[in-house]
């Protein structure tokens, strides 16, 4: 078996050759993706397109019932709800990722959770031929839900399961699956599909699809070998799982690895997210996290999409033309993040981070002007369009996919759901909070509100320069042993127990280089 360099310098074995993309990786990786990941971003843009039909739905419902129209303020109110609820479900499902996790297992929540999605689609389904606006609001919310466990479900799940090599390219694969479902909703929500009078209710009830078939078919595949072993203590169960995803039968090194980080948090247990909040060891991994996830929402990805379309039009692209522009840009956001899933091994994830947030910083500073100079200089419109795409591949190449990865690969088994349902959290709440304040913002501050996106990713870009690492290639506990020095702690094993996984046994390390830095 091929050595590497050890910690102290010496040969280990602890990767042995790198493994491969195996049949079952890969397919466990598309089944957890396109079933869950790929609903979240369908449900993002679903009710875009057919937003007028489904008003008019409201109102003739509401002429039914009392006999006179639905009052215009009313109607504003129901619509905002219909809109909001999704992000605020999503919150609420976040929440409930720490305790399901680790009660039913990654696999198993998955599993459950696609009963909300597939409740959910059948109300929407039938809401029309009901005759009730209701079962859409409340549907928003229990989709939301739903979305909120997947987007932390997914990542947790494939991450733990990715030899260490694919562990990035893989834990981007669910948000290329977000953006092919943004993508694939666009496209239904065409007027000449199914966004018209008689197709939005099959338009809205299709979510339910993918659902059913994870449920049909991830029970077939592997539980995480790492909640198998250091939560389940089966390490049986946990080396047959192993053995099965890596397509050979030695799978000593990542065993070995998960005891010696089973053996590290003997004494933590779980953590709660209170616990988590204030345990020092773990403090600048938490700090990280949030400052990634606002930084992510609160850039200004929900008002670039807003503008887009005024954006478009006042470039001479006639009206009837808008939607099929927005579904070239949703297939720009799908293609580079395509692209992050090739280049994310080899760039790193620092590097992507940076280079994202960077063109969203430089993107929104230029859009400020273009917009604003657009009714006095022609080609501004021109520009204003290119810094929407470039903003469009600045997130999807970074700000997008990679703060999930991040997680995953911060914090090791004991505090990863705590730090998903924090995570999580932040994500939805800023989701929340863009979706309803930036209605008022562009009404006091119009484009200049691009000013304000243009600082928030600044500022978390100047961030990430100083105080996030490197994770690229690294095991979980050599993260941990990074992030160490960070947090100014020890790590609760000592020597002999991390020279267990070297081939020399003899060799003794020195503290420092144990613990180690690569900030």
């Amino acid at each position: 078996m091929p050595m590497e360099k050890g910690l102290d310098g010496s040969q280990s074995k602890l990767s042995g050759p790198n493994p491969r993309m195996t049949l079952p990786l890969a397919l466990v990786t598309l089944i957890s993706a396109f079933g869950s990941s790929f609903q979240y971003g369908y449900n993002v843009s679903v009710i875009n397109s057919p937003a007028p039909y489904m008003q008019d739905f409201y109102n003739r419902t509401y002429i039914d019932r009392h006999g006179v129209p639905m009052d215009a303020s009313f109607q504003t109110l129901l619509w905002s709800l219909t809109v909001s609820m999704y992000p605020l479900g999503g919150f609420f499902g976040s929440l409930m990722v720490g305790p399901l996790v680790n009660n039913c297992g990654r696999k198993g929540t998955l599993l459950i959770n696609n009963l909300f999605s597939i409740v959910a689609a059948v109300l929407m389904g039938t809401s029309e031929v009901a005759k009730t606006f209701e079962v859409i609001i409340v549907s928003r919310v229990i989709m939301g839900i739903y979305a909120g466990l997947a987007s932390n479900v997914v990542p947790m799940f494939l991450g733990e399961m990715s030899p260490r090599n694919l562990r990035g390219a893989i834990g981007i694969v669910p948000q290329l699956f977000i953006t092919l479902g943004i993508l694939i909703a666009q496209i239904l929500g065409l007027t000449s599909i199914l966004g018209h009078v008689k197709g939005w209710p099959l338009l809205l009830g299709l979510t339910g699809i993918p659902s059913a078939l994870q449920l049909l078919t991830l029970p077939f595949f592997p539980e995480s070998p790492r909640y198998l072993l250091i939560q389940k203590g089966n390490e049986d169960e946990a080396r047959q799982a192993l053995q099965r995803l890596r397509g050979w039968d030695d799978v000593d090194d990542e065993i070995e690895e998960m005891r010696q980080e089973d053996k590290s948090e003997k004494e933590e247990g779980h953590l709660s997210v209170f616990t988590l909040c204030t345990f020092r060891g773990l403090r600048w991994q938490l700090i990280s996290i949030v400052v990634m996830m606002m930084g992510q929402q609160l850039s200004g990805i929900n008002a670039v999409f807003y503008y887009a379309d005024r954006i478009f039009l006042s470039a001479g692209v006639e009206t009837d033309h808008v939607q099929y522009v927005t579904v070239s840009i949703g297939a720009i956001n799908v293609l580079m993040t395509l692209l992050a899933v090739f280049i994310v091994e080899s760039l790193g994830r620092r590097i992507l981070l940076l280079a994202g947030f960077g063109l969203c910083c430089g993107s929104c500073a230029v859009l400020t002007l273009a917009l604003n100079l657009q009714n006095t200089v022609s080609w501004m419109s021109y520009l204003s369009i290119v810094c929407v795409i470039i903003y469009i591949i600045g997130h999807a190449i970074g700000a997008s996919p990679i703060p999930f990865v991040m997680i995953t690969e911060m914090f090791l088994q004991s505090s990863r759901p705590a730090a998903f349902m924090v995570g999580g959290s932040v994500h939805w709440l800023c989701n929340f909070t863009v979706g309803l304040v930036f209605l008022y913002m562009e009404a006091g501050l119009g484009a200049y509100s691009f000013l304000i996106f243009c600082g928030i990713c600044l500022a978390t870009m100047v961030y990430i320069f100083f105080i996030v690492p490197e994770t690229k290639n690294k095991t979980f506990m050599e993260i941990n042993r990074i992030m160490a020095k960070r947090n100014k702690v020890e790590i609760q094993t000592d020597v002999e127990q991390m020279m267990d996984l070297q081939t020399v046994p003899s060799v003794k390390a020195d503290k420092s280089e144990v613990l180690g830095s690569d900030l």
